[in-house]
């Protein structure tokens, strides 16, 4: 497997990843993909294709930025050295990265709701930035069935979320 051209062929996808679930670019965790997939790499099995256990790498890897972010935004700490380590040069205030970490929390979590179908089509159409028909050949259905799948779905997130519209 090269290591390298697997990077290369899939930068952009995993950069659109980041972007989708933590709402920046994020050129560390770019990085920390790229070293996950290179530790890993030998655990790869071809069962799959090697874009969907990229894009779950990444999609993790995301996650966990969230909820680490999160817990970091949420201490209460006034020691100096905490500010002075932590000062991020930044077009957001800190209020609104708050709100935006609290609004992502809900959306996963209402993800985390669906049913598993509904689940499967919104994680691979909408956060892993694959077509309706990629997403029909991968589940092996019909289009039609994806996209009354992706319907629903969208129709009981907007239920779920609709504090947030």
């Amino acid at each position: 497997m090269d290591f390298n051209k697997i990077i290369n062929e899939n930068k952009s996808h995993i950069k659109s990843i980041i972007r989708s679930i933590t709402g920046e670019e994020n050129e560390d965790l770019e990085q920390d993909v790229s070293l996950k997939i290179w530790k890993n790499s030998q655990k790869y099995e071809e069962k799959g294709s090697l874009k969907s256990w990229i894009s779950t790498i990444v999609r993790n890897t995301s996650l966990d930025y969230i909820k680490s972010s999160y817990r970091k935004t949420s201490l209460n700490s006034t020691s100096d050295d905490y500010i002075v380590t932590n000062i991020q040069d930044s077009k957001e205030s800190p209020e609104n990265k708050v709100i935006n970490l609290e609004r992502r929390k809900k959306i996963i979590q209402a993800i985390d709701k669906l049913k598993p179908k509904f689940k499967q089509v919104i994680m691979i159409c909408e956060i892993q930035g694959y077509s309706y028909e990629e997403c029909a050949k991968k589940l092996r259905c019909p289009l039609g069935t994806v996209k009354s799948r992706i319907y629903n779905a969208k129709k009981e997130l907007s239920i779920e979320l609709q504090d947030l519209l």
